[in-house]
């Protein structure tokens, strides 16, 4: 059972608008499932909009931002729970202790740090906890190939590429989370 969900996801918002628009209805989703998002902690880029959208639906929302992060990444004020850390080690650990499963959405290199870690650590049975990629328009088509080309090449089990599993659509997210089990608000039914 997913009750809580870690999301790796930009600072910025990218040029493409549909990576806001999915960073905000994976935070409404998760508020609508009851599903505690575990992220960052900022307030900036996808991170802030999708830490937004699900307090404004309801949710609840646990960032873990190391302090000297918390200018350059702004934040996010009226979470559930701020936790500061003094490393991204620290940071890592912590989201990974708080979250059932993992969830990457389009973001920079430190979004892939946090993949690469979590990928790694599955793969040396560190954690077992489910790790997805999502993405509008093959965001992380060139991720998977490289997976792909690692194993062809003899540098990786040949089912590295199982690791992370692309998600197609957000419906897709939906079908791996609990069902809707509460209103959201200023719902009438």
């Amino acid at each position: 059972m997913i009750s809580s969900l870690l999301v790796f996801c930009g600072s910025r918002t990218g040029h493409d608008p549909a990576h806001a628009a999915l960073a905000a209805a994976v935070g409404t989703l998760l508020a609508v499932r009851d599903v505690t998002l575990v992220y960052g902690g900022g307030g900036v880029g996808l991170m802030g909009i999708m830490a937004r959208a699900c307090l404004a639906g309801g949710g609840r929302v646990i960032g873990i931002i190391p302090r000297t992060l918390m200018t350059a990444e702004i934040a996010q004020s009226g979470l559930t729970e701020m936790h500061v850390v003094e490393t991204l080690h620290a940071r890592k650990a912590l989201m990974h202790a708080r979250a059932d499963a993992i969830l990457a959405l389009p973001g920079s290199i430190g979004t892939l740090d946090e993949l690469f870690e979590s990928m790694t650590w599955r793969e040396l049975g560190i954690h077992a906890k489910p790790i997805w990629l999502l993405g509008d328009n093959d965001y992380w088509a060139p991720l998977l190939a490289l997976l792909e080309h690692l194993a062809h090449q003899g540098f990786a089990p040949p089912d590295l590429d199982r690791v992370a599993v692309a998600l197609p659509d957000l419906p897709s997210l939906a079908a791996r989370l609990p069902a809707a089990n509460r209103q959201r608000p200023g719902s009438n039914s």
